[in-house]
């Protein structure tokens, strides 16, 4: 049977057909658990497992106590909290091969699919009113992945998704009911309009089910996609509309904004023009992710690789926070997109997002993480006043909950699913490591037994050693980042199986749109020694000031992947955690916490406030292959990478409560004689810090 599907691309008017097949990823993934982290990663993923991530279906109010599994508390009507943790704690289970967790997935996942309601409802909604479909399109996620990792498990997951789609279609059928949230029906399931801003997300893995057990049902779960798109469009919510030049904001966002300057809307949206393509085919949407990132990147991104965005979106100002969900949200957009199409600039911004704007905002034990974090944060505290958009004077503390508990419940998706996504199938014969981290993955290759184990200290190291032992012969390649600073070599050894070793050094010539060279692996044990030559990297951005109208130039520093920064010395104080839904005033009950668990303040005890010689920025490494990494490895001091740079006190006003962006250096006024060296280490061990910093060139004044 032929199935064809109209689809418009909103403000371009056109309208075009697209037959039953999905347009295929440009590479496939593998399984949960496939992938597992080695090094530094997995005592991280370790780490959150010990933490919140782990331990929140023991204790916590909106999964331990979720409607989803028969309790009452939910912190919205979208009831999305114990969803986001399910997407989560299966790749986490998975990656760490961990029975408690893998035994706390299993026990939501009993609850959920033994409770589906007779019309085929997933979920505690019981009426038209509160059903919202932007819920299962979380759920759906660990669904999909949990089908994937436990094979025992995929035919009654199937069965289940089936049963929903049937239902699903016939509500989009019926004036778009569970996407189009309609007060005037008394609908009260989705008053943000999150669904219809996210309507991309359901699709994603709606896509899932018709790529690998379509049944007789492939008619049916196109139609349902294909209603999730019109309705978003019906809603006025067609990101194909809002990514593009003269519609995009090239700065903050007005007040009040529009949803599409959500950040997590934002996060999540750059990834529907690559579904949307799997299902028209159409390649204007190529171009235009390409289009999306760019304006992202360019108008609204944070040093780190995320998004500014507190909740709406900042422009490029250092002041601004940026939410915890955005950086994990576009870490999978990342993800995602290079699946599709295999551009090399997505993982690169995966990367920069995973070894950046992810860690910096979780304490180094993962028990306590923060709403927002700014670029320039020299302390975390109970704020005076707000320099945000609409966050309160809480966002910034480490705590179970400042501010909306969705970080708490969402942040831990973040390296479980980049784990999962490290390595992909490319072809029938063809692996590749694009993911760049230190990781191992067992698979087949032809029904032949392959491992790949690479072990490595990147993004502190520039070496990555892989051992491959293989039952017969494959395609390996490794993804060359486009930051690397000249040639990448590799030096290969292979050992037959009777033990001949031949040995040979490869200057690599990456293709130039996936990054990927490719290695001739046989059969037997293969060692690559791959070095990615990092460099530092400047990056001036302006910021005007809010209290004075200035614009002031300033910079940042990279050196491969991560940024860096100073680090603030602090006294730390901590108390019980606060009730957000109290504006955090009020301590949460004794019997919704562990001892763990606390809200941290940090209060700077060193200076912070300096302008930097640009021309004086030198790396330093300790690194030592032979030698762990420390753990936890986003602690202040303990990354084995450095930067110095010349630098001089200066006058540096504060603004809405916190640091203002970086002034304009008056040389007159700057004493030279108080020059001093400073030592940067990577921004996500700084948790105080001053990454974006005002400019002083000491030899422009001179001259």
């Amino acid at each position: 049977m032929q199935w064809l599907i109209l689809c418009s691309l909103g403000a371009a008017g056109t309208v075009f057909a697209a037959d039953s097949a999905l347009q295929p990823f440009r590479f496939q993934n593998y399984a949960p658990g496939a992938i597992t982290p080695t090094g530094w990663l997995r005592d991280q993923m370790q780490l959150s497992a010990d933490g919140l991530g782990g331990n929140l279906f023991d204790f916590y109010r909106y999964v331990h106590e979720s409607s989803w599994i028969g309790g009452t508390y939910e912190y919205s009507t979208l009831n999305e909290a114990s969803p986001y943790w399910f997407n989560g704690i299966v790749p986490l289970a998975w990656g760490l091969d961990d029975a408690r967790l893998k035994a706390q997935a299993k026990q939501y996942l009993d609850y959920v699919l033994d409770h589906q309601q007779a019309d085929g409802w997933l979920g505690p909604e019981t009426t038209p009113q509160t059903r919202g479909l932007w819920g299962r399109a979380l759920f759906f996620f660990g669904l999909t992945q949990y089908a994937e990792a436990d094979p025992t498990e995929t035919e009654r997951i199937v069965d289940a998704m089936h049963r929903f789609v049937v239902l699903a279609n016939a509500m989009l059928h019926d004036n778009y009911r569970g996407l189009i949230n309609n007060a005037t029906l008394g609908d009260v399931y989705d008053p943000y309009e999150f669904g219809t801003s996210r309507a991309q997300e359901l699709p994603v893995s709606l896509m899932w089910l018709y790529d690998n057990y379509p049944r007789n049902n492939s008619a049916l779960i196109l139609d349902t996609i294909s209603l999730m798109f019109e309705g978003s469009r019906k809603a006025n919510f067609d990101w194909t509309t809002f990514f593009v030049n003269g519609v995009f904001p090239t700065g903050a966002a007005p007040n009040p904004a529009p949803g599409f300057m959500h950040g997590v809307n934002m996060a999540e949206g750059m990834r529907y023009p690559a579904v949307l393509y799997r299902l028209t085919g159409n390649e204007s949407l190529v171009a235009q992710t390409a289009d999306a990132v760019n304006l992202i990147t360019t108008y609204q991104s944070a040093l780190s690789g995320t998004i500014i965005a507190d909740e709406f979106v900042g422009g490029l100002d250092p002041q601004r926070g940026s939410e915890l969900c955005i950086a994990v949200e576009v870490m999978f957009s990342y993800a995602y997109l290079y699946r599709s199409f295999g551009v090399n600039d997505y993982a690169d911004r995966a990367e920069r997002a995973a070894f950046n704007a992810l860690p910096v905002a979780l304490a180094p034990d993962w028990w306590s993480r923060q709403y927002v974090t700014q670029t320039n944060q020299p302390w975390v505290d109970e704020l005076t006043s707000v320099p945000f958009f609409n966050d309160n004077d809480y966002s910034l503390t480490y705590a179970l909950e400042p501010n909306y508990p969705c970080c708490t419940v969402n942040h831990p998706q973040g390296y479980p699913k980049f784990v999962a996504s490290s390595y992909v199938q490319d072809g029938d014969d063809g692996i590749a490591h694009v993911l760049l981290s230190p990781t191992s993955l067992t698979t087949t290759v032809g029904g032949k037994a392959v491992s790949i184990t690479c072990n490595t200290h990147y993004p502190f190291s520039e070496v990555l050693e892989y051992t491959i032992v293989a039952k017969t012969a494959f395609s390996f390649s490794v993804r060359v980042p486009g930051w690397v600073s000249g040639a990448a070599t590799a030096q290969v050894t292979t050992t037959s199986a009777k033990g001949r070793k031949t040995v040979s050094t490869v200057a690599m010539t990456p293709d130039a749109t996936t990054g990927l060279h490719a290695f001739a692996v046989a059969a037997g044990t293969t060692t690559i020694t791959v070095t990615l030559p990092m460099a530092n990297e400047v990056v001036t951005r302006e910021a005007t000031s809010s209290e004075t109208g200035v614009t002031a130039p300033s910079v940042g520093i990279y050196h491969g992947p991560l940024v860096y920064a100073l680090s603030v010395e602090f006294e730390e104080t901590t108390h019980l955690p606060l009730n957000f839904s109290t504006d955090n005033e009020t301590p949460l009950a004794a019997f919704d916490i562990v001892p763990e668990s606390r809200d941290h303040f940090l209060l700077p005890t060193s200076n912070w406030s300096y302008a930097v010689d640009p021309s004086t920025f030198a790396f330093h490494s300790r690194d030592k292959a032979s030698s762990a990494l420390a753990n936890p490895i986003w602690a202040n001091n303990a990354p084995p990478v450095a930067i110095t740079v010349d630098a001089y006190p200066i006058s540096w006003p504060n603004a809405s409560g916190t640091a203002d962006v970086p002034p304009a250096v008056d040389a007159s006024a700057v004493d030279t004689a108080a020059k001093t060296t400073l030592t940067l280490i990577p921004f996500a061990a700084a948790k105080l810090h001053i990454a974006q910093f005002p400019i002083y060139n000491a030899s422009a004044t001179d001259a």
